[in-house]
Parts: structure tokens; sequence; C-alpha cells
């Protein structure tokens, strides 16, 4: 790695940081001030020592002070000045740079936070959210960990070689030669140094990540460890990645550590030789002695912090590699572009046109292959189909989750990718199998769904009254504390059933035009699908509503029924329509009403579709299970792959 590769982190931080760069100057100011009034006082000890050697000869007498006991009144005076404004700049550089770098973690944090917020979701497939988090939290740490006092060390050794280089220089050029030798020993082995190390703190936080990535993993899944006795298994696989990490930092530890003892032998010889051959010119009349003092102690002054370079110079590349994490994770673009033109949610009567669609995941054959299908305003229409089939990524290209490849979708007849996206997810509301529930209050949870306004602002009656539309109410005014009650990380401290009714309240606040139930009763009872069929029923009047469903019988209503088969329209009508036809439909009703059909598939759920996350639900599902979702007239007909 060359230095310009390896500076090429700072040089992006200091572009992010730029809104900040009077700060950076003032504390770099700060930061040189305060080691130019830390050299003074063996400058002044010098000065000491010329005023008691050489009395009325000495360098104050040379300026005017002629009374040996005002030299030393003066040397005293400026003493105490010298020592007040190197405290009161180390006190305003510490301030500086810790304030800094709060301030630059912070906006890393939440620019980072924000950025991977807004990626599209095929950004996330093979990432695991431990490793994201690991970058937003431990590698911001440690760059502040580095603005808080390794950019500080750096100025001041800088600062520490100027000065008294040039002091030397000035006062004794013979000398000062001596001095200054170790220095391009010093700085040749710290670059090569840098070569060495930079990959090595490079894979410890690549292995960090990884440790992240399987705590994160492990924790949210600890009851299925627990259910499959897998504790020593897991323990096992941690065990592991936590030696690969320690490998990696003993390799990295092994080199920082070897660094310091060498460069110590190259300077005490830098400080050996001024002593001595310093010594012999003061022995031969050719130096003062006072200046002797000054070059003395100024050579320690110069050498030795150069010791602890190697400690700035580790401390500096653990966080230039956490910085090239952090900012690499801030430039991954989007490759679902934001549109221009604005969807009026009051405007919005809510059709839903695919036209042609193809569509596939990345490195993966088509999820949806030229796919048509209309969902009419405020009707509602169900798209079922085997696993695999494609009835998820359907969703998720409405969501312009993904972009899709060919073809287009439309929503009143506007292009999805000609929307703003947050204007369209304004629009389109989701009920989805999968619920995340915020660690707060029931409250926090309801009111989390009232777009575009804050949760402060939405009243308790209007919260209710949600809760009541979800037939939620009744169980959450049973709950310790009511609707105020702490319902823990992802809601684990209700039930599925619950937890579902609480993510249709949520829904029924938002008040979408366009609404989709994904497999929204895929997980729950008879009797809690029953309350949830009834809810959706009431908050689909009025609205377009798109039904994702395995279960037949939730869908047995729809003013229209899409039957998908990879990634095609295979059929299309009403319930009673589509079992007339005897085709997929029936096949697969009858499979769910144990009336299984040969030469048919066998599932319509329960495992992920090709090319998807998933569609978790139950192989089957209980005819009369509760009021299906729709009841309008049947206004479709059937046929191949167009509505």
């Amino acid at each position: 790695m060359s230095s310009s590769t390896a500076s090429a982190p700072l040089r992006r931080l200091l572009r992010y940081a730029r809104r900040h760069r009077r700060r950076i100057w003032l504390a770099t100011t700060c930061s040189v001030l305060n080691k130019v009034f830390d050299l003074a006082p063996p400058v002044l000890i010098g000065a000491a020592v010329d005023v008691v050697v050489a009395r009325e000869d000495s360098l104050l007498a040379s300026v005017g002070v002629v009374d040996l006991r005002l030299q030393i009144a003066w040397l005293a005076a400026i003493t105490v000045v010298v020592w007040g404004l190197e405290s009161a700049f180390e006190y305003a550089y510490g301030v500086l740079w810790r304030n800094l770098a709060q301030t630059v973690q912070h906006e890393l944090r939440l620019d980072g936070y924000d950025h991977v917020q807004r990626l599209d979701l095929g950004y996330f497939e093979g990432r695991a959210s431990g490793q994201l988090a690991a970058v937003l939290n431990d590698d911001v740490n440690q760059l502040e960990r580095f603005l808080d006092g390794g950019a500080n060390d750096l100025l001041q050794v800088g600062t520490t070689v100027a000065v008294v280089g040039a002091l030397f220089f000035a006062t004794a050029p013979t000398v000062a030669w001596l001095a200054i030798a170790p220095i391009p020993v010093v700085l040749w082995g710290s670059f090569r140094f840098q070569r060495r190390i930079a990959p090595r703190y490079a894979a410890v936080r690549s292995q960090v990540g990884v440790l992240h990535a399987l705590l994160g993993n492990n924790l949210s899944g600890i009851a299925t460890i627990q259910s499959f006795v897998a504790e020593d298994r897991e323990l096992a696989r941690l065990r592991g990645e936590s030696e690969r990490y320690m490998d990696t930092n003993r390799a990295a530890i092994r080199l920082s550590s070897a660094f310091t003892p060498l460069i110590r032998m190259a300077i005490v010889v830098g400080f050996t030789a001024t002593l001595g051959y310093g010594g012999l010119m003061v022995l031969d009349g050719e130096l003062g002695v006072g200046v002797y003092s000054v070059l003395v102690y100024m050579t320690q002054r110069l050498l030795w912090p150069l010791t602890r370079l190697g400690n700035t110079v580790d401390l500096y590349h653990r966080a230039m590699a956490s910085t090239a994490r952090v900012l690499d994770l801030l430039d991954t673009p989007t490759r679902v572009a934001d549109g221009d033109a604005t969807l009026a949610r009051d405007q919005v009567r809510g059709q839903v046109d695919f036209d042609d669609v193809t569509f596939a995941y990345e490195g993966r054959p088509p999820a949806l292959e030229a796919l048509s299908l209309t969902m009419e305003a405020h009707r509602t229409t169900a798209i079922v189909g085997p696993t695999g089939a494609g009835k998820t990524s359907i969703v998720k290209l409405l969501m312009r989750f993904y972009d899709v490849g060919e073809g287009a979708i439309h929503i009143d007849g506007h292009d999805l990718r000609s929307l703003r996206k947050e204007s369209l997810r304004r629009a389109v509301g989701m009920v989805g199998q999968d619920v995340f529930l915020l660690d707060g209050t029931v409250r926090d949870n309801i009111a989390y769904g009232a777009v575009g306004r804050d949760a402060a602002e939405v009243s308790d009656d209007e919260i209710e009254a949600a809760a009541r539309i979800a037939e939620a109410h009744d169980f959450i005014s049973a709950l310790p504390q009511g609707y105020d009650t702490p319902i823990g990380e992802r809601g684990q401290r209700l039930s599925g059933g619950q937890r579902q009714r609480i993510s249709i309240a949520r829904a029924v606040l938002a008040d979408p035009p366009i609404l989709v139930l994904d497999e929204a009763t895929s997980a729950v009872d008879n009797e809690t699908e029953a309350a949830i069929q009834r809810s959706l029923r009431r908050i689909a009047v009025g609205r377009t509503t798109i039904v994702i469903a395995h279960r037949l019988s939730t869908v047995r209503h729809a003013d229209r029924i899409y039957v998908l088969d990879a990634g095609r329209v295979a059929e299309y009508g009403t319930h009673d329509e589509l079992l007339t036809h005897d085709g997929l439909y029936a096949a697969l009703w009858n499979i769910q009403t144990g009336e299984a059909s040969a030469g048919r598939p066998t599932d319509i759920g329960g495992g992920p579709e090709d090319g998807e996350d998933g569609e978790d639900g139950e192989d089957g599902g209980d005819v009369g299970a509760g009021d299906e979702v729709g009841g309008g007239p049947s206004r479709a007909a059937q046929a191949p792959n167009r509505s």
C-alpha cells in the first residue's frame, strides 16, 4: 500500500468534515501554540544558566537588562506567563478536539444510518445487520478515539520538529545535524510501518463486523437456539470467530509493538551524539554553557516524543481503517433512483397496473416474466399461487424496494419510476406477516402509523379508534398499563396475533388509499384470524386493497383473484369462476380443503420464493376461518396472463 493510498481515507474524511473547517483550524492552532509554549521552559532554563555563568555578559544583558537580580525577576515573570499560556491552550485544544470528535462521530453515525435506510433492499441481500451495526457504531467510535487525542499528538510532534529544528540551526548549526539525524530514520520506519500495518487493521475491522453479525443474529434467534439445544454449537461458532479476531489482532500487535523499541534505539544515538559532541565544544570554548543546556534539553524534547509516534500512528491507522468503512457505506449508491413527481395522497384513486413486467433478483432467474395485471381502484384484488410463483415480488416492486427490469408499473397512470419514493410509500400502506414493532409502548407503536405527523401529535381518541377497528382495544385494555404498556423489543411480550392486530391498527391510523396485505394472517390461529379478517374487511372499504395470501379461504370474496405460476398469470377470475375453470386455483383449493388433485403443486406457502425473502406461513388453511377480505361484486373473467 502506497502512502497516498494510506492517506486516502484522511482526505475523504477532511472532505466530509469541510463544514467544520473553521473549528478544525482553530483546534489545530491551539495545538500548535500549546506545543510552542511547552517548548519555551528549556529555553528559559538555558537563559537562567546563561545569567548565572555569563552574568553581565548574558543574553538578557545584551537586550538592556543589566542588573542580575532584575534578569532573574524577568525570567521568573516570563516563566509564569509561558506556563499560563501553555495551560490555556491545552485547555482550549482539549475542548475543541473532543467536541469536534463528538460532533463528527454523531454526524457520521446519523448520516450513515440515514443513508442505509434509503438503500434498496438488494443492498441488504447477503449482508448481516450486525456488520452494518459494527460500521455505524464501533467504526465510528474508533474515529472518535483518534480525534480525541491522536490528531493533537500528530500536530504536536510536527510542531516540535519544526520549532526545535529551527532553534538548533539558529544557535548551533554544527550540532544541529546530530540532533536531527535520527528523524529521517524515524520517518522512514514510520512510513514502512504504515504500509505493513494498514492491511492488518483493515482485516481487524472486517473481523469485528463478522463478530457483530454473528452475535446480533444469535441474540435475535435465541429461542430457536434453545429449542434445538444448540447452545454449545453456537458457542463453538462464536469461539471460532472470536479466535480469528484474536489472531488478526495479534498479527497487528506483533508489528505495532516492535515499532517503539526500534525507534528508541535510533533516537538514543542522536541524543548521545548531541550530548557528547556539544560537551566537547563547550570545553573548547566554542559553545556557551547556556546554549549547550538548551540544546541538551531540546534534543530530548525533540526526540523522545518520537517514541510515542508508533502508538499515534497505530491509532491513526485503526481510525483510518474504520473511516474507510464508514465512508464506503456513505458512498454506496442506491440502484432505485428517486423520481421527481409527487403523488398527492388525497387525490389517489388507487388503480394499479402491471404492464409486461419482467423482474429478476441479481444472479437468479426471473421471478416475474412479462407479467400484466390490473388492480382496480376501490376493489379488492387477491394474488395467490404456489411457493416461488412471484407473489411477494409484486409487493416489493409496488413499494419500489426494487425496480422492474422490463415493462412498467403504474398507479393512476403514473409510472412508479417517475414518482418520489416518499410520496409513493405514503400512498401505499402495508401489513405483512413479519411484524416490526418498536421497543416502546402500545401507544407508541400505533402512533407510528401517523404519516407526516410526530407521534406526540396523535390524540388518544385517534389511537383508540384505530385499535377498535383492528379489534385490538379489548386485549390492550387488559394489559397491565393499557395503551402505556411496554411491549419489549419487537413486541416479544405480546402474542403473534396481538402483534399483528397492533400492526393493523397502525395501518388504520395511516389510512392509505392503497392497502397491501402480505400474508397478514399466515401465522395466527383460526380465532385470531377471524378477528383479523373482520378488521381487514372494515378497513378495505373505500380503498384499493391488494391481498397476498396462501390461505385461499381468506380471499374467496375478493373482486378478482390472480393465480400466479412461475412468475406469470396462470388464470384469474372470481373464486367461483376459478373453481369452475378447474385449473391451478381449483387444485390448490382442493388441497387446502383435503381434496387433493393429482398432478398439481401441493405447496402454496411456507417456504421462500425463488429470489425472494420468503412467504412464511402454514401449508394449509381452514375454510370458514373468518370473514374474508373483499366482498364486492365479482367483475373478473378468465383469461391467460392479461387483465
